[in-house]
């Protein structure tokens, strides 16, 4: 059938918005309604008439309400082609059902709770409401199906107007697959909670944007986000000023928000095609960014500032007064930044609430015919992991910036250099196939800013496989050097180290980002 009219509709709702208005129309059209529990209570209040699902099969719910719509009549009424099962459901006494409206116990809110236990868990783990949909979804030829209480709106219309037409029931039904895959997804992740890696990988994210282009103009892109995305994230960010968020915004976004948030001081990262081109740490943030603006004023134009505390209104204004950015984000905004912000219309201007204290679950990274799964590195280093492999030891201003520059590097794109002095950068060498260039780049920048790299520090991702970005450091005067270690070449970079007079601290943890 092309064109479905709707006689019968079966209304089970975990979610109540908008439903008084959709049986309203459903009423005004005379369709008839059947329904269960409390969503029969909410529609009978309203002054609707209903029928309860019990008294039209003839079978009472029982356990609980854990059976009530496993039930021949109900999935016979949804199921029967009415092409050719139509005799047969009269002999059995089914009547068609054309209208299935369903949404699921909510799982996922309910494990989220801080009272839930396993037992209240998995006793809203939905079972009619999945089988009902999935009938309904599979029989869309002749029943139309609705989970998303945003959409009644539209249902009532099309029913008001007599028929439902196949390419909506299509929709619907398709949207209806989506929803119990997810919520299956949830469950199955619940479940399997000590499985870090489990045989069937499901994912599940809800569209947040359509974007009006990709990575570059010739490509469609999206944001997914997942369901309830903790505070802190990208995903979690409310934006108060400035055109839509592009694929891009999105990606520095997210990476400058990391950084930045490993800092307790307050903290300025500006992030540039996803690599830090500026960071400090200082006594308030509007200093932290002046501090972190200045390591790289030429590669600040058009990137991301990311604050670790609220923004205050000052801090706006030397942000416009300064560079052109394409984001500034922070966990909130304080009074006046918006008037600022204004000047600059195009600039976006986000909040992320305050982040919470939580791990970032597994990363993926999508290959040819498979996904990468991994852990986050969120191993920064263990204090009393680290060695002092030199014949000097750092004093403590040097230790303080190879620790600051430590954290810097965690965020820069292999082969990661830093330059830093004073808890903020002087130089950043990145993505370069060879770290000693990686080494010269941070020292070039640095000299391109009129930057005293003299006496600062310096930070690399990985270890050193030779002496030469040893060499090449010493040639700009970096004192002191923090890196992993584990090279067969380590004694070779120590004694490079000692012969320039250099401190050198081994972290034993390695920081690769691809």
């Amino acid at each position: 059938m092309t064109q479905v009219k709707v006689a019968r509709a079966l209304i089970s709702v975990s979610d109540k918005r908008n439903i008084a208005e959709l049986v309203n129309q459903l009423h005004q059209s005379g369709v008839d309604i059947l329904s269960t529990g409390g969503t029969y209570k909410a529609i009978e209040d309203a002054g609707f008439p209903v029928t309860e699902v019990a008294q039209y099969t003839g079978f009472p719910e029982i356990m609980d309400g854990r059976v009530k719509t496993l039930h021949p009549k109900v999935h016979g009424g949804i199921l029967g082609r009415r092409s050719m099962d139509i005799e047969l459901m009269k002999d059995h006494g089914i009547s068609p059902i054309d209208l299935v409206v369903v949404n699921l116990y909510p799982f996922e809110t309910t494990i989220q709770r801080d009272d839930c236990d396993r037992a209240m868990a998995i006793e809203n783990i939905d079972i009619g409401g999945p089988a009902m949909l999935r009938s309904a979804a599979k029989n869309h030829g002749d029943v139309l199906v609705v989970v998303d209480p945003d959409d009644y709106v539209e249902v009532a219309e099309r029913i008001a107007k007599g028929t439902i037409d196949l390419l909506f029931r299509e929709q619907m039904a398709a949207k209806a697959f989506r929803h119990t895959a997810g919520y299956d997804a949830a469950i199955a992740g619940y479940l399997s909670v000590n499985e870090r890696f489990p045989e069937v990988l499901n994912l599940k994210f809800e569209l947040r944007d359509a974007m009006r282009y990709g990575e570059n103009p010739h490509q469609r892109a999206a944001f997914y986000t997942e369901k309830n995305p903790s505070p802190g994230t990208v995903a979690a960010l409310e934006q108060h000023q400035g055109k839509a968020l592009s694929y891009n915004n999105v990606a520095d976004t997210d990476a400058a928000i990391q950084c930045v948030d490993v800092f307790d001081e307050p903290a300025c990262v500006i992030v540039k095609h996803a690599n830090p081109c500026g960071v400090a740490v200082a006594d308030s943030i509007d200093e932290a960014y002046e501090r972190a603006f200045a390591t790289d004023p030429t590669s600040a134009f058009g990137g991301i500032i990311a604050f670790n505390r609220s923004l205050d209104s000052g801090t706006m204004a030397a942000v416009v007064a300064n560079q052109f950015a394409e984001v500034v984000v922070a966990p909130s905004i304080g009074p006046g930044v918006l008037d600022e912000a204004q000047h600059r219309q195009n600039l976006r201007v986000l909040t992320t609430g305050q982040q919470e204290t939580v791990g970032r679950g597994i990363e993926f990274k999508r290959v040819g015919g498979g996904i990468l799964v991994q852990e986050p590195d969120e191993r920064c280093f263990d204090e009393t992991g680290l060695r002092i492999v030199t014949t000097r030891a750092p004093t403590e201003v040097e230790q303080r910036d190879l620790e600051f520059a430590w954290r810097v590097a965690w965020f820069v794109k292999s082969n990661a250099i830093v330059f830093a002095s004073g808890r903020r950068t002087v130089g950043v060498g990145a993505g370069q196939m060879s770290r000693v260039i990686s080494a010269r780049i941070a020292a070039m920048k640095a000299a391109d800013e009129g930057l005293t790299v003299a006496e600062s520090v310096m930070a690399s991702d990985a270890f050193f496989p030779f002496r030469d970005g040893i060499d090449a450091a010493a040639d700009v005067g970096i004192s002191a050097v923090i890196q992993p270690g584990g090279s067969v070449r380590d004694d070779e970079v120590i004694e490079a180290a000692n012969e320039h007079g250099m401190a050198m601290v081994f972290t034993g943890v390695r920081h690769f980002r691809h």
